[in-house]
């Protein structure tokens, strides 16, 4: 059994969900920011970093403009990474919650990494 623990990210983003949404749940969205080459074939992603082995992941859910979960292949069942998009009531701010899960003593590492994806989705989007 895996020792993996949940962890969730937030970041506040400046655009609409419906534009952040193409960019966390479409190849060519996904590929922008998250990985160098992203295809998908039969609801498996491939995504691709630096001409390596490609590590393939499943959608397992997703809501059009609000979510999309993902499940890689290689993991153990019931782990996932999934991209949430969620609108505070008051300042109708839009957030990107991210969640994932890694060893106790990777999720600062594999927070930092988040991070870093996240600045380049910023990005691309113009934030």
């Amino acid at each position: 059994m895996s020792k993996k623990q949940l962890y969730t990210l937030e970041f506040k983003v400046r655009c609409s969900p419906t534009i952040l949404y193409e960019f966390l749940s479409t190849p060519a969205g996904l590929q922008e920011w998250f990985a160098d080459k992203v295809d998908e074939w039969d609801g498996v992603f491939s995504f691709s970093w630096g001409g390596g082995v490609p590590d393939k992941a499943k959608i397992l859910d997703q809501e059009e403009d609000h979510f999309v979960k993902y499940h890689w292949l290689h993991s153990e069942k019931g782990e996932y990474f999934e991209f949430r998009i969620e609108k505070t009531e008051i300042s109708n701010q839009t957030i990107l919650v991210i969640s994932d899960f890694a060893e106790k003593s990777e999720i600062k590492d594999q927070s930092q990494l988040w991070g870093y994806q996240v600045k380049e989705l910023f990005h691309r989007l113009g934030n």
